[in-house]
């Protein structure tokens, strides 16, 4: 029997890798100093791995932005648009790649982003052309083996699989599919793994996630050729084929075919594939129990994993076992231990927690346990802790109330509609708001400069009293509103400077919810998120964001958005209870949403936007789930944005998703104006919108504010003249794709100048 770990968060314990790569990015951090900051980081990884007792400690799964471009920049599958990057060095050739580059003669856009599968990190989206070649640019994952080996730390190596790399990628142009280079990538993976195998690795790990999607035509044939021509090729390398995030189902006897001597398969995310994966495994094969959660931060319940190991042991023999978490632990926050603030993580909720440090050391004593020689006192006395925790959740007071219950119960679908159809409310709109042809708005935050976030901490230290900050606040706000004012946006807003995060900052203000300190995920690139953590019923115990919009309304005549995250964001962007389903803990949040709007409404807020960038995100991986997922999750929204009149117009944004495949549901939303990142893609997430007919008004977003580059005039003209052409006009806004919490204010006055006056352009190309 043999730990294993998928992966482990690349961050630092508190945030090193942000602060270096945002320093290097400024200008203010050498390459040497970067990459010193990322070697530590790594060595401190491996070392507290290694510590903890795992066997199979990965390698590569580190990463200065993100695992999928480092394949993309290894194998050289570089777009050819970034050619003039070429001149940079190869690490600011790679962040180009990633954020776009405008400077020293060059001016690339940023590549396109999406989410990785059903979770809330970004990758980098592959770009495919039909004559695509392939080469070794740069061996990352043999640096980081031998670095590993320099440090005195044997590690298996990860890659990303063929087929997947493949399948999450994009064509370029028409008359083929991406996987037809599936032949042309083999040749060069098989280089990559030799380099790897010479080296000294015994075993690697190959990740074929898509193994639990629905797989296109043509995918099963492929993954059959390339495997069985790999493993021919190195017939002694162990290799663990890896899924995760979803249950193999149909594709179960397809995966354990594969030549594989290891098969991982997610049993936190999907326990009921385990009977059918038994059935199915070859009697020389390993089975990997992905059984320490890689996704959440509850704490393992240990008799439950080893009632699940002994039934495992049942069929196959313990040697042929592996103990590992259920995915990367990529996706956890880093160190329970560094939570030392009974104030914001009280002693009983943080006995039910483990972080990616702890879940290392469950993987270790599940491990210790299933095999069940001599148990060590600290091992029984670490057993019966995990039990006594797991006792105290399921009799805790803290978790439940009755009133929450009710509320939720008594819901009728009354409560999940609006007063009027759209069109109805789209003139009732356009007689309470007089806006212009194309009118311009952003997404909701601006920039939080230093000084800001400085306030926030003063604050919260309390060197800061409530009144001195809320006049900080105050001024901040007015200077935004006389700046949105004179720049000649139609829509205003206040700038969310209050604001930490937009789902951190409802958490602190619902019950139901609590916080970690140092609880940090990556969300994309250098962008950390601490998600809050829901442990109980959820309710609203009074207004959260009134008080900021009314201040910014009153200083005024034209309309301020109200700014809200949706249910199922909040529900998606928060680690989740997981002791009642989904759908009852989001219709919980929606409710509270709910009340927020309608007071926002009853304090002069004529524009409401309710902010769902994770519907996409929360989309189940098997189109056979997808109906039962929609139906609570678009009734959670519409419970939200139905508490009020017509004449309230209610905004709803989305973000880096792909919409072809529920473009319905999105309509469900009924949302009177959609926003949506559009400028990475060049508007073509326009097109369902255009061919389904989409009736409510659009946003598309005209250019990418994670990029620091400033778009001119005629891109922003160009992209609008695009979504025209797919969507009548009189619907259409003009809007970043995103919120500007992240830029800085040169740019963004200057991006939004741009906007602007792109709009007034447009209105006189087409005013009546």
């Amino acid at each position: 029997m043999k730990t294993n770990v998928l992966g482990y968060p690349r961050i630092g314990e508190k945030r090193e890798l942000k602060k270096a790569n945002e320093a290097f990015w400024e200008g203010n951090l050498s390459e040497e100093e970067l990459l010193a900051v990322a070697e530590n980081i790594r060595v401190h990884n491996w070392t507290l791995q290694k510590e903890a007792g795992i066997d199979l400690i990965p390698s590569n799964d580190f990463s200065l932005y993100d695992q999928v471009l480092d394949f993309s920049f290894t194998i050289n599958a570089i777009p050819e648009r970034f050619a003039p990057t070429q001149s940079l060095s190869e690490l600011k050739q790679y962040f180009a790649i990633a954020r776009g580059y405008q400077k020293d003669g060059i001016d690339v856009t940023a590549s396109e982003m999406t989410k990785w599968f059903d979770t809330n990190y970004h990758y980098i989206v592959p770009e495919f052309t039909k004559n695509q070649a392939f080469s070794i640019k740069v061996n990352k994952p043999l640096q980081e083996y031998n670095l590993a080996k320099k440090h005195g730390f044997e590690t298996k190596p990860v890659l990303l699989g063929i087929i997947t790399y493949l399948l999450l990628g994009k064509e370029k142009e028409a008359g083929f599919h991406r996987l037809e280079l599936a032949d042309r990538l083999l040749p060069v993976y098989i280089e990559l793994v030799k380099s790897l195998v010479e080296a000294g690795a015994k075993t690697i790990q190959i990740d074929e996630p898509y193994l639990v999607l629905d797989l296109p035509q043509g995918a099963a044939e492929a993954y059959k050729k390339v495997y069985t021509a790999l493993k021919a090729q190195f017939p002694n390398t162990e290799f663990i084929l890896t899924t995760y995030f979803g249950a193999l189902e149909n594709n179960t006897e397809l995966a354990v075919s594969l030549p594989f001597d290891v098969l991982h398969i997610d049993l936190v995310r999907a326990a009921a594939q385990l009977d059918s994966v038994l059935k199915a495994l070859p009697k020389d094969k390993k089975l990997s129990l992905g059984i320490v959660d890689g996704r959440n931060i509850w704490k393992n319940n240990f008799e439950h994993s080893l009632a699940l190991i002994e039934k495992v042991k049942e069929v196959i023999s313990s040697d042929r076992i592996y103990i590992a978490s259920s995915s990367s632990l990529l996706h956890s926050p880093c160190n329970l231990e560094l939570e030392n603030n009974e104030k914001v993580l009280t002693p009983e909720i943080k006995q039910w927690l483990a972080f990616a440090k702890q879940k290392v050391k469950e993987i270790a004593t599940l491990k210790t346990l299933a095999l069940g020689h001599d148990l060590s006192p600290e091992v029984k006395a670490i057993f019966e802790e995990n039990k006594k925790a797991a006792q105290n959740r399921k009799t805790s007071t803290l978790i439940h109330n009755p009133e929450v219950k009710a509320r939720v119960k008594a819901i009728t679908d009354k409560d999940s509609q609006r007063k009027s159809a759209f069109a109805t409310r789209q003139k009732v709109q356009e007689e309470a708001l007089h806006l212009p042809l194309f009118p311009t708005t952003t997404i909701g935050s601006f920039p939080q400069t230093p000084e800001v976030r400085s306030w926030r901490a003063s604050f919260n230290k309390g060197t800061l009293s409530q009144a001195e900050y809320d006049k900080k606040l105050e001024k901040e706000i007015e200077e935004s509103i006389r700046w949105q004012e004179q720049t000649g946006i139609d829509v205003l807003v206040h700038g969310e400077f209050e604001r930490n995060d937009m789902v951190e900052y409802f958490g602190e203000l619902l019950s139901g919810y609590t916080f970690s300190k140092f609880g940090w995920v990556q969300s994309y690139g250098s962008r950390c998120v601490k998600p809050p953590i829901i442990y109980g019923d959820v309710s609203r115990p009074k207004p959260m964001t009134v008080r900021w919009s009314k201040f910014a309304q009153s200083l005024t005549k034209l309309p301020v958005k109200g700014m809200l995250t949706g249910p199922v964001t909040i529900l998606q962007w928060s680690f989740v209870r997981d002791d009642q389903p989904r759908s009852e803990t989001a219709t919980q949040i929606a409710l509270a949403i709910r009340d927020e709007v309608v007071d926002l409404e009853k304090a002069g807020i004529k524009v409401i936007q309710i902010d769902e960038p994770a519907i996409r995100e929360g989309l189940p991986l098997r189109k056979a789930d997808w109906q039962a997922y929609f139906d609570w999750a678009i009734r959670a929204f519409r419970i939200s944005a139905s508490g009020v009149e017509d004449q309230t117009q209610i905004h709803t944004h989305m973000c880096y998703s792909e919409f072809n495949d529920m473009i319905e549901a999105i309509a469900d939303m009924d949302a009177d104006v959609i926003t949506i990142e559009c400028s990475r893609s060049q508007m073509e997430l326009l097109d369902v919108f255009a061919d389904f007919k989409y009736p409510n008004e659009i946003g598309p977003g005209v250019y990418d504010i994670h990029s620091p580059r400033v778009p001119s005039k005629d891109e922003i003209y160009h992209l609008m003249k695009k979504a025209i052409a797919v969507v009548p006009f009189r619907n259409l806004w003009v809007n970043p794709d995103c919120g500007l919490k992240t830029r800085h204010w040169e740019e963004t006055k200057l991006a939004l100048t741009a906007m602007v006056e792109t709009a007034k352009k447009l209105r006189e190309e087409y005013k009546k």
